[in-house]
C-alpha cells in the first residue's frame, strides 16, 4: 500500500525543558530535527516502518548527516526509531507485547501522578488545564486531525509538568509518544470525543481536590484507550483461519 509523503515540520519538543540555570536556550539542531520526527510520529503523519533515510532529511531540515545521525540516535533511545546495520532507519514497529508493557506503565505512572495533582496543583494550574481543554475542543470542533491527536496526547505531559518533577515529565512524554506510535499499529476506532470528555472529567475531580475520583477516572481513561487498540496476536496459520468450521 502507497504512502503519501509524510510533512516535517521544525517544532520544539515540549517534552525536553530547554531551562538551565533559569535561562532559556534554544533548541539544538539535533533536538529539533528530532522533536520534528516525534511531532509527526505522534500527529500520525508518519506511519510504523517508514524509512528515515539520513541524506533526505539532511536536505529537508538543511544540516549535515552528521546532525541527522544524531537526531535518529536520540529517537533510538527513545524506541521511536530502529536502527539497523544495512538498513538503516525506521520508524519504530512495536509488538503486541511492548504495548501491553508501555500501558501497565502508564497505569502506574500516571495514577500515583493524578493523585498527587489533586493535592497540590494550583488554581492557576488548573485554569491552565482547562485553557489546555478548550484547545483540544476547538481542534475537536474543526477536525483537525493532527492538532487534537497532539493536544490529547499532550494533556498527560501537561499534567505531569505541572507537579515541578522534571524526569516524570520526560519519563511521561516518552510513553505518550510510544502510546501514539502504538496506536499507529493497533487502533480500531478510538474516539477523540471520548478521550476529551474524560479529560474534562479528570480535571473537574482534580479542581475539587477529590483524590480518589482523579485516580479512579484516569485509570478508566487509560483503560478505555488501550480497549480501543487490537492487541490479540495475529493469526498466521492460513489453517487456522481458512478451515471449515
Amino acid at each position: 500500500m502507497s504512502r503519501a509523503a509524510p510533512q516535517l515540520k521544525v517544532v520544539r519538543n515540549p517534552a525536553r525543558p530547554s531551562r538551565a540555570g533559569g535561562a532559556e536556550v534554544g533548541p539544538s539542531a539535533t533536538e529539533r530535527i528530532a522533536a520534528s520526527i516525534t511531532a509527526a510520529i505522534v500527529e500520525r503523519r508518519l506511519m510504523p516502518g517508514t524509512k528515515l533515510a539520513e541524506q533526505k532529511l539532511a536536505d529537508i531540515f538543511k544540516v549535515s548527516r552528521t546532525i541527522v545521525r544524531q537526531a535518529l540516535m536520540q529517537l533510538g533511545r527513545d524506541k521511536l526509531v530502529t536502527l539497523e546495520p544495512a538498513r538503516g532507519a525506521r520508524v519504530a514497529e512495536p509488538s503486541v507485547e511492548e504495548a501491553r508493557q508501555v500501558f501497565e506503565t502508564r497505569h502506574l505512572l500516571e495514577g500515583a501522578m493524578v493523585r498527587r495533582a489533586a493535592v497540590e496543583l494550583k488554581p492557576a494550574q488548573i485554569a491552565e488545564l482547562r485553557s489546555h481543554l478548550r484547545d483540544e475542543e476547538a481542534a475537536l470542533r474543526r477536525t483537525d486531525v493532527s492538532g487534537r491527536t497532539r493536544l490529547l496526547a499532550d494533556f498527560h505531559v501537561v499534567l505531569a509538568g505541572m507537579l515541578g518533577n522534571r524526569v516524570l515529565a520526560e519519563m511521561l512524554a516518552e510513553l505518550v509518544s510510544r502510546s501514539s506510535l502504538i496506536a499507529l499499529m493497533y487502533q480500531s476506532a478510538q474516539s477523540a470525543e471520548h478521550s476529551f470528555d474524560e479529560h474534562v472529567a479528570i480535571v473537574d475531580a482534580l479542581e475539587k481536590r477529590d483524590v480518589r475520583a482523579a485516580a479512579r477516572l484516569m485509570e478508566d481513561h487509560l483503560r478505555h484507550v488501550e480497549r480501543n487498540l487490537r492487541l490479540d496476536p495475529r493469526v498466521n496459520d492460513l489453517e487456522a483461519v481458512l478451515a471449515p468450521r
